[in-house]
């Protein structure tokens, strides 16, 4: 068996790795090795990952290995390396969420995605970098420094999902997990040339997710091509009693439908436009892709539509009134108390009240206290019908608004994000401007339906962008039928994906 060069081996999609392995054309340590050396030789620009575990990854690989020569029937995935944001918990890993205040801390069990990752047989690579506690649009509220943006060092990821977006970009790993809770998976995908998909809410287990907000929060797939993320998610998904809120049903036929959309073939699709989420404040490259992808759509026979969601301009200031006030109570267990940081008072009695305060303050970033202050006056007496209780009732009109939509149409479209990768530190001293980037995601989370975004080309400014697709609840094949079609078509455009037109990183002298 030939060895296979490591820059060949990281360009492949975890499709081409999975019948490569299977052929038995390539070994998964040859796989994961090859991942474990672009790390380190561009990691150190791109800082995707907070930890890599190299030897636990190898470990996997080695057992993969000696049970497919063994001849025994493995997961299609089986030997495909992965890396996993670092707000779901590893067992044995070091899980940080991004936070000072769960520094150095090793979980004591996975999460149920994570144990299904191990039992399909996919090494761990490591644990990617984000925004503290998933709160932010740029991964630039991490504790530990910035993740950057594969396509331009000096610009931002997107967020929170940052690190597992960069990750992918930079061919640092062919499969990562994210999590979506305003669009945290899709928003980094469309900035970063890569593919997210927000699963329906209760489709993947929640069981060992670091909670923001319990209503929103959604892990998910991270790629590089729609199919890969359908492979991820039939490992990932499907319920799970541990989790309260998971939906009793299998999955849909994910593999298949994108499989069936890759034929470019849209016939019948009704294909509905929001209007609300594509109006102004969108960067003309944004629009411009947009309204060229919709042609394709067309071209492959699907009916453009135009739908109105006329609540969905209330969508932002529900969901930052909904977040804050489910990340205040779900926070609250950060303490000092048990686990993580500890910080005692350094005059005066150390009472539980004293060491709470002293290990809150320096523990949590800016943008976590600026979200736990609104969300405890969100929820206070006298306050709380005014603010989280009104918030609700928007967010059943933006459900029905979504209801009323899936009457006239099979799938909605958006572009993903309003612009592409916005600098460092532009936007760090104005929350707003940051919060705005989430207007086109915001609402599907607020409903519980599924979203994928996909690259569709790029902007003027040489930046990818996204098009975001979303689904009624239990119906993500839809998302994957039509997102695989897109991606075929648009490829057929550029002569092959889009990430083949990103600069390429260099890999001496490049630490940040």
């Amino acid at each position: 068996m030939a060895t296979q060069p490591s820059s060949d081996l990281t360009r492949r999609t975890a499709a081409q790795l999975s019948e490569a392995l299977r052929a038995g054309e390539v070994t998964s340590v040859e796989v994961t090795q090859a991942h474990l050396d672009r790390i380190a030789a561009v990691d150190g620009a791109v800082h995707a990952f907070l930890h890599v575990s190299a030897e636990e990854a190898l470990a996997t690989a080695r057992e993969v290995d000696a049970r497919r020569a063994a001849g025994e029937e493995l997961h299609p995935l089986a030997g495909v390396p992965i890396a996993v944001k670092d707000v779901v918990v590893t067992k044995g890993l070091p899980t940080t969420a991004g936070s000072k205040i769960l520094e150095g801390w090793v979980p004591p069990y996975d999460a149920t995605l994570v144990e299904r990752l191990r039992a399909a047989g996919l090494p761990i690579l490591g644990k990617t970098n984000m925004d503290e506690f998933a709160m932010g649009s740029s991964t630039e509220h991490s504790a530990y420094g910035t993740t950057h943006n594969p396509w331009d060092l000096d610009r931002i990821p997107g967020g929170s999902g940052g690190g597992s977006a960069a990750a992918l970009a930079a061919y640092e790993a062919p499969l990562a997990i994210g999590t979506d809770t305003g669009g945290s998976i899709r928003q980094p995908g469309a900035v970063t040339g890569t593919v997210g998909v927000k699963p329906t809410y209760g489709g993947v287990s929640r069981y060992g997710l670091i909670a923001l907000a319990s209503s929103l929060d959604q892990a998910g797939p991270v790629t590089r091509t729609v199919l890969d993320s359908a492979l991820l998610h039939e490992v990932i998904g499907g319920h799970d009693p541990r989790d309260a809120t998971s939906l009793p049903e299998d999955l849909p036929g994910l593999v298949a439908a994108a499989r069936a959309g890759q034929g470019g073939d849209l016939t019948g699709v009704r294909v509905g436009v929001v209007d609300e989420l594509n109006g102004e404040g969108y960067q003309p490259g944004v629009r411009a892709r947009f309204e060229e992808s919709l042609e394709l759509l067309r071209r492959a026979g699907a009916e453009v539509v135009h739908v109105s969601c006329p609540h969905f301009g209330h969508a932002l200031a529900a969901y930052y009134l909904i977040l804050p006030s489910e990340a205040s109570s779900n926070l609250a267990k950060f303490d000092g108390m048990r686990f993580g940081l500890r910080v005692e008072p350094t005059e005066g009695t150390v009472t539980a009240e004293r060491v709470m305060a002293a290990t809150r303050g320096q523990g949590f970033g800016d943008e976590v206290k600026r979200r736990i202050i609104l969300g405890t006056y969100a929820l206070s007496a006298g306050y709380y019908d005014a603010y989280y209780g009104s918030a609700q009732k928007v967010r059943t009109l933006i459900q029905q608004d979504f209801a009323a939509a899936f009457e006239q149409a099979d799938v909605l479209v958006s572009p993903t994000a309003p612009t592409t990768a916005f600098r460092l530190g532009e936007k760090l001293d104005d929350p707003l401007a940051m919060y705005l980037n989430d207007v086109a995601t915001i609402p599907a989370n607020l409903a519980g339906v599924p979203g994928m975004s996909v690259p569709n080309g790029l902007s003027e400014d040489g930046l990818p962008v996204g098009f975001q697709i979303l689904a009624p609840a239990r119906a993500d094949d839809r998302l994957y039928r039509v997102g695989a079609a897109l991606e075929t078509l648009l490829e057929r455009e550029w002569g092959g994906p889009l990430l083949n037109r990103a600069p390429e990183l260099a890999t001496e002298g490049t630490t940040r």
